[in-house]
């Protein structure tokens, strides 16, 4: 049996943010792409307090879904739960799918400006932040329809919740030497054009990682799988393949 495939969304997403990847591999291997604790449809009472909770929530619904492995794809903040979920659980982990991520943990600097961020949503929402950041989240010359659904996911995600992610992900650990451990398979994705993730910090990752292969996707900014999701789904394909010819 084709191992299974869990999908993690980025910030301020949803799990749609995976259409084009549910589309493609749904019907060969079982997909799970759930929305994060406090983003798209799932609960908003309890909101994250650390970030590994991100991670804990992952391993209780695979609990209730009888998965005991899977291969864990993650973009973004979600490359960086996946980080935390090999972290604490990895004896669940058949493989690992980093996009558009790093591994280091935040700056003073950085610290303050999530806090900073945190507190503009509370106080303005979500519609300014996701008019300014489009663009880097998807390249400028993305197409129309990539951006409207960026944008739809952005300014749909409640202030609390993105809040209450910022500042859960200001305070996350360092997994550069974890990455050093890692004693599964990795795919390492990047968009060329990405600047919040620049292609130097995929290529760290992936000359951290024990057996990792790294893919560059021409023409893409931060969100490659929606941008160009052919290439994207291309990759995912070939790693996938390896994984399930080795029994997972």
């Amino acid at each position: 049996m084709p191992i299974p495939l869990v999908l993690v969304h980025g910030h301020p997403f949803d799990h749609t943010m995976w259409n084009p990847q549910l589309e493609a591999f749904s019907g060969s291997r079982r997909v799970i792409a759930p929305d994060l604790r406090g983003y798209g449809a799932s609960p908003s009472s309890a909101e994250v307090t650390r970030f590994e909770q991100f991670a804990q929530d992952l391993a209780a619904l695979l609990d209730e879904l009888g998965v005991e492995s899977c291969v864990l794809a993650g973009l973004s903040m979600g490359g960086q739960i996946v980080m935390d979920f090999y972290r604490q659980f990895p004896a669940r982990v058949g493989g690992l799918v980093l996009a558009d991520t790093f591994p280091a943990p935040e700056t003073p600097e950085g610290v303050e400006v999530r806090h900073a961020m945190a507190d503009r949503l509370l106080r303005e929402g979500m519609r300014g932040y996701a008019d300014e950041v489009l663009e880097k989240m998807v390249a400028p010359y993305a197409s129309a329809e990539v951006k409207a659904h960026v944008h739809r996911m952005m300014t749909a995600t409640r202030p609390q919740s993105a809040a209450a992610a910022l500042r859960a992900r200001a305070g996350r650990p360092d997994y550069r030497e974890l990455l050093t451990t890692v004693t599964v398979p990795a795919l390492v994705v990047v968009g060329a054009d990405d600047t919040y993730t620049p292609v130097a910090d995929a290529e760290a990752m992936h000359a951290a990682l024990p057996d990792s292969t790294l893919h560059v996707i021409e023409g893409t900014a931060h969100m490659p799988n929606l941008e160009r999701p052919k290439e994207f789904n291309e990759a995912l394909e070939s790693f996938l393949a390896r994984i399930d010819s080795a029994g997972g």
